[in-house]
């Protein structure tokens, strides 16, 4: 246990991210001070999100470096240091980057309770689902029988906003990347509608799957689907703005939707952006909630794994192309 397996930032992406963006190396085993914890990591997440961080979209990321670990949320094992409260065998949540081996201050991680499992902490009691719950609940605040849009429905966060959608008894459509995906909304998770937008005959699909126009629209995307879904709004709806995948990985992102701001205006649309940060305080009441609906079998969690810290930048740039269905775990435990 000498060396520290990590996957670098070796250049900024000019365009699409490529897998030559990144290098892996070995690196000193990195040891804990007083008040810190050496976790060693069981998996992370990758998300869409990060990608913004690269691009310096994204200002709570910071400005954009080269020659750094990766940064990810993950879920790992304390196996050194001396604080009572996070004692060596304890599993954690920690943002662990790409990597085998972090240092944390105490007050940085979150203890995961026996019994627990651990990946959950990545998906849905994580970030993914926290960001679902808050998104939909305290932003959209759909009402019953309303009807809920989703875009990147099938995706980490997405496919968490039907289900809650559903389980708040509203009528949900999905929009997404591939018709397999739209099978799997539908069948697997009870979304009423699914669209696939890269259909020629989207925005007509759409307006069938929506006849009675849209309440709530839960926007992972912006672009073009922001854009269709602001026509599709009815008087009074709810806009929560979570992400903008569609502007991450170009250079030359889509112009902003028309109607902006007369379809606001005139249809009395509130259109919010928000981040899951807000409502820290919150995480654990919510995080009861989805518990229970995880054990009823109300809400059903898709996991994406693939194994090894050498397969992430491949994943990640097949996530961002639309790769993953549900949320993308890179695994070291199975190493």
């Amino acid at each position: 246990m000498s060396k520290n397996t990590q996957v670098l930032i070796d250049s900024l992406p000019e365009g699409k991210l490529s897998e030559s963006n990144y290098k892996l190396v070995e690196s000193p085993m990195p040891e804990a001070s007083e008040g810190e914890v050496l976790v060693k990591t069981i998996a992370f997440a990758i998300t869409a999100g990060t990608r913004a961080g690269l691009q310096g979209s994204a200002s709570y990321a910071g400005a954009p470096q080269t020659g750094i670990v990766m940064n990810s949320l993950g879920v790992g094992e304390v196996i050194a240091g001396d604080n009572s409260s996070f004692p060596v065998g304890m599993k954690v949540q920690a943002r662990t980057g790409w990597q085998s081996y972090s240092v944390h201050k105490t007050s940085e991680l979150t203890e995961i309770p026996e019994g627990t499992d651990p990946l959950h902490y990545l998906g849905p009691l994580g970030i993914n689902g926290l960001t679902a719950y808050f998104g939909l609940l305290e932003v959209g605040q759909p009402k019953t029988g309303e009807t809920v849009m989703v875009s990147a429905a099938a995706g980490s966060v997405g496919h968490m906003v039907g289900q809650i959608a559903k389980l708040k008894e509203c009528n949900v459509v999905g929009v997404c990347g591939t018709d397999v995906k739209c099978e799997k909304l539908i069948s697997d998770l009870g979304f009423d509608a699914a669209v696939n937008y890269k259909e020629a005959n989207f925005r007509q699909t759409l307006k069938e799957s929506t006849p009675n126009g849209v309440d709530v629209y839960f926007d992972n995307t912006g672009g073009m689907i922001l854009g269709s879904a602001l026509f599709r709004m009815n008087t009074g709806g709810r806009i929560a703005c979570c992400g903008v995948v569609s502007q991450y990985d170009t250079s030359s992102p889509e112009p902003g939707p028309k109607g902006i701001p007369g379809l606001l205006v005139n249809k009395r649309i509130q259109m919010q952006g928000f981040i899951v940060f807000d409502f820290a305080s919150e995480y654990e009441t919510a995080r009861s909630e989805i518990i229970k609906w995880i054990d009823s079998g109300k809400l059903k969690i898709l996991t994406d794994e693939v194994k090894g810290l050498e397969a992430a930048p491949t994943a990640f740039v097949d996530l961002l192309a639309g790769g993953n269905i549900g949320t993308r775990i890179v695994r070291l435990d199975l190493e």
